[in-house]
């Protein structure tokens, strides 16, 4: 499980697009990792368009946000673009099954899928923010946004 504080190890996923996201490669940014269980869901959808929504205060902030499933390259990628999602980028934690989520303690071995999760990683990449939500919400960016936008 990752904690408070803690900096998480180094992990590369593919994009929808097929290309691969780097957690260092973005060293000096902060990084919202929104974790949803499954594509192609309601809870899902409203979770991933409310990044997409907020691109550009999340830009605005230093702030790279990514959503995370256990599903394809190519399920992201139709998902994506069913959702007329172009900027924010949808991570495939596929294969080997769920390899991110694990290392931050919120993979369901009962189901197969993450839980429903906000880490939020500030620029040196520590967790600032960890918040796991009801598996059928949509959550809400009040919080993080007001940590991002009051931040030095």
């Amino acid at each position: 499980m990752a904690y408070m504080g803690e900096k998480p190890d180094d992990f590369v996923l593919k994009d929808q697009h097929g290309k691969e996201f780097r957690l260092s490669d973005h060293q000096g940014k902060r990084v919202l990792l929104s974790f949803h269980p499954l594509a192609w869901t309601d809870a899902c959808a409203g979770q991933m368009k409310s990044l997409e929504d907020n691109f550009d205060r999340f830009e605005k902030c230093n702030t790279v946000p990514v959503g995370i499933s256990i599903d394809s390259l190519q399920s992201k990628r139709a998902w994506a673009q069913s959702l007329s999602i172009t900027r924010t980028r949808l991570l495939a934690d596929f294969w080997p099954h769920g390899t991110v989520s694990r290392a931050f303690g919120i993979f369901r071995e009962n189901n197969g899928i993450s839980e429903r999760a906000n880490i939020l990683l500030d620029s040196s990449h520590n967790i600032v923010y960890f918040r796991i939500y009801p598996i059928h919400s949509v959550p809400g960016l009040s919080d993080i946004l007001g940590i991002l936008e009051t931040a030095d």
